[in-house]
């Protein structure tokens, strides 16, 4: 009983040592933290997506704290996240434009009422992993015809954390209610499709194929093909095709739906999707351009 009892005192008295050595520890080697920083932390989501450009959202919040990152890189905090931490660091911020994901490719691999196939081409079939990133690697490019296209294995599905990107008819499509701009998605996507537009901008291209109009049209029925009818039709000179792809400045762009009604591959997608919505554009600038 002596020896059970003498055990057990032995034992307390070197917790108690321990607990006495790391108390000190903590107090000579104690670093005094800003609280701003655990506020800062506060206002950022927790994502840890990347997309301000640090590994996670602590390092974004320290790096704000002491000055090396601006505020408003937080894509899926948004702008009330860039306003709450403009508050606490004192300084006043502009409104942050939400930003969403597009993935620049619109061949949906899809068969018309006339069983014609429709969308990216294939060159043969693929057989290996389900990874865009491995089917890129074989037979020159992936089994795609068209090189800039989107594979539709899904790496871009696996590394969004707001299901906000999903493989529809073999290409991905984002669904930009769900989309925060993280683009942690562009990061995962082997052939560089996806990039950020704002929210509210409606008329969009979803090509990336700088190939020639020929070649394009080999690969797939409805890449752009370069010809330029969108930058003449254009009356804010929004649009200019270089090396073969069609681009629009938002800065100019007014969603008029102009280019949109006169792209012979049905490419751009615009607010005015309505045949007769179309036409009317058409005859009111045709009009228009006849009487300057």
């Amino acid at each position: 009983m002596g020896e059970i009892l003498t055990g057990i005192a032995v034992l307390g008295g070197m917790g108690l040592v321990f607990a006495l050595v790391l108390a000190a520890a903590s107090k000579v080697f104690y670093v005094e933290t800003d609280p701003r920083l655990d506020r800062l932390n506060e206002c950022l989501p927790g994502a840890n997506c990347g997309g301000c450009g640090f590994a996670g959202c602590g390092g974004y919040a320290e790096a704000v704290l002491n000055g090396e990152a601006q505020i408003g890189l937080c894509a899926s905090g948004g702008n009330e996240c860039a306003q709450a931490m403009g508050e606490i660091m004192g300084v006043k911020v502009g409104e942050v434009a939400r930003k969403v994901a597009l993935v620049r490719c619109s061949g949906y691999k899809s068969v018309d009422s006339d069983g014609n196939m429709q969308g990216a081409k294939l060159k043969g079939t693929y057989e290996g992993f389900h990874d865009c990133v491995a089917a890129s690697k074989v037979g020159g490019n992936g089994p795609l015809a068209c090189k800039f296209g989107c594979l539709g294995y899904g790496n871009c599905v696996k590394a969004c954390q707001y299901d906000a990107i999903h493989i529809v008819d073999g290409v991905a499509k984002v669904d930009s209610e769900k989309c925060t701009g993280c683009l942690a998605c562009a990061k995962a996507c082997p052939r560089d499709l996806i990039i950020p537009v704002d929210y509210d901008k409606h008329v969009i291209i979803a090509c990336a194929s700088h190939a020639k109009g020929a070649v394009t049209v080999r690969g797939c029925s409805q890449g752009c093909i370069g010809c330029g009818l969108c930058v003449k039709i254009c009356p804010h000179d929004a649009i200019k095709v270089d090396s073969n792809l069609a681009t629009i400045d938002y800065d100019l762009c007014t969603s008029c739906g102009l280019c949109a009604a006169v792209c012979p591959k049905k490419l751009i997608a615009s607010p005015v999707d309505t045949p007769e919505e179309i036409l009317q554009i058409v005859k009111e600038h045709m009009k228009n351009a006849k009487a300057k």
